[in-house]
């Protein structure tokens, strides 16, 4: 399997080339030249195996410059971290009760390191671009540039603290993660890591990112210093493959929990940021996953709530910092993969919308194509209140604690299910746990946090509801803050060099 860029017409590289690659020299996203497709046999072969197994029998029809044996190790070492023996478990809660056939299953993401959807891949990463820097015999430090909204950035420092031949650096909006997100990263110890956050919005932090992607003489300095540049968010493919396994796995659950059987079609909802859960949902459908359609849920900066409705994408709007930061996202760059899919690899067009993004902050596709988006992704956008509304309803009714963004998702079907009449049964994506956004969880519960700080309000959360507090968020009382930088936006590509000389 070879892999393409969606803006032009290079050279093809194998996936471990792509992995190191993250971003393709032109500016534009790997895909692969094909997608594979699988039967219902092989998918219902899943059934009696391991999350593990699951996860290398998915990377390999992907990764094939990779052996059996190879993505088997890497997937034993990325999940034996994870606090659940199923490592994505499926929690089925019937959202309508006068409607038992309509099962919602939610996939929890959220049992890894950091407690959030992010160490699904971002576990795994690590171990393939280790895997890489020997297929492709690369003998220079690889610097794994990143841009979060507050969970990538975690999850990659914990992956890639002190793996050999690597730098991580990442960059988060000033005062736009929460408290706890932000106290995970300023925290984490490596000597190989770096935390600095920029004066902004996350758009701010991504779009700087890519800039220095792009910058040519950057690149040449940091090629004298013997550092290469990579990337651990979702734009690099070996952070998005790992994504589409547990959508064949959150399948299989519902099939092992008498929800569904094998053929039967599913709706999958993601609340959306970066595009990125939600295009790994695209592919699996794209395999041969009996998938019906996907609903993309957003919070208020709906950017992509507009775009599939009315075709057009604006991020000429006003940001909205919210409850569910890490969807405070107004350009979704996996995007771009969508289309260069829908338009039959067309580049050129491809290239145009993204050459009038950055230009003039939208661009506007084709009724055909709008058409064939809509065919396959329900938009739905949910207000705060709608939000903090439904994690107190899940609640009560359950006695289920979800976090902000998970709410988002699960509000925005019950908004598609009232218009549509559809109760196809629902895989949706849980992204992390409710104690990364305590102060918006307890609010909803209808608890005061005034006077309660961020992690005083863990132990809050913990004495209401008796839900376990993961590790990782209790040791933070303990954990001395290391990293303190701040910079503009105009000063990422200097504190970049400043980190890669170091």
């Amino acid at each position: 399997m070879k892999y393409i860029s969606t803006r032009s017409k290079i050279k093809p590289v194998s996936s471990a080339e792509a992995i190191l690659q993250g971003l393709a020299a032109d500016g534009g996203l790997f895909v692969p030249e094909k997608i594979p497709t699988v039967s219902l046999e092989e998918i219902d072969a899943l059934k009696d195996k391991t999350y593990e197994e699951r996860a290398a029998w998915l990377l390999g029809k992907y990764l094939t410059d990779y052996t059996a044996d190879e993505l088997g190790e890497c997937s034993e070492l990325a999940y034996n971290w994870f606090d659940v023996p199923a490592r994505v478990p499926v929690m089925v809660l019937i959202q309508d009760p006068k409607n038992p056939t309509a099962p919602v299953g939610a996939m929890e993401l959220w049992h890894g390191p950091t407690s959030a959807f992010k160490d699904v891949a971002l576990q795994m990463l690590p171990h393939l671009m280790r895997l890489a820097l020997k297929k492709v015999g690369e003998t220079k430090q690889i610097l794994i540039l990143v841009a979060t909204s507050g969970d990538t950035g975690k999850a990659a420092l914990a992956g890639f603290a002190d793996v050999p031949q690597t730098k991580v650096m990442v960059f988060y909006p000033d005062g736009g993660v929460s408290k706890i997100q932000r106290l995970q990263m300023v925290t984490q110890r490596g000597d190989n890591v770096n935390v600095t956050a920029v004066r902004g919005n996350f758009d701010d932090a991504q779009s700087g990112v890519k800039k220095i992607f792009g910058d040519k003489k950057l690149r040449a300095e940091l090629d004298k210093l013997g550092v290469k540049l990579s990337s651990a968010n979702s734009i690099n493919w070996g952070r998005l493959v790992p994504q589409i396994a547990y959508y064949f796995s959150g399948y299989v659950e519902l099939i092992k929990a008498n929800q569904i059987k094998l053929g039967d079609r599913i709706l999958i909802c993601v609340p959306t940021g970066n595009f990125g859960n939600i295009l790994a949902a695209y592919y699996a459908l794209k395999m041969g996953l009996p998938v019906k359609g996907m609903i993309c849920a957003s919070n208020v900066n709906n950017v992509l709530t507009e775009f599939f409705v009315t075709g057009t994408y604006n991020r000429n709007r006003e940001f909205f910092k919210t409850i569910t930061p890490s969807m405070d996202i107004l350009i979704s760059s996996n995007l771009e993969r969508l289309l260069y899919h829908e338009t039959n690899g067309n580049f050129k067009q491809v290239k145009h919308y993204m050459d009038e993004l950055a230009a003039k902050g939208q661009y506007t596709i084709d009724d055909k194509l709008k058409a064939r988006l809509q065919r396959l992704f329900h938009a739905e956008y949910v207000t705060e209140d709608e939000t903090r509304l439904f994690v107190k309803r899940v609640y009560d009714s359950f006695k289920y604690l979800t976090d902000t963004h998970t709410a988002v998702a699960m509000t925005a079907l019950s908004k598609y299910r009232g218009r549509s009449k559809d109760f196809t049964p629902v895989l949706t994506a849980s992204t992390a746990s409710p104690y990364k956004f305590t102060s918006a969880v307890l609010t909803a519960l209808g608890q005061s946090i005034d006077g309660v700080d961020d992690l005083a309000q863990l132990e809050k959360l913990n004495v209401l509801t008796s839900v376990r507090v993961p590790r990782n968020l209790a040791e933070l009382s303990h954990a001395k803050i290391l990293h303190e930088d701040v910079c503009d936006k105009d000063e990422m590509a200097e504190r970049v060099l400043q980190f890669a000389s170091k």
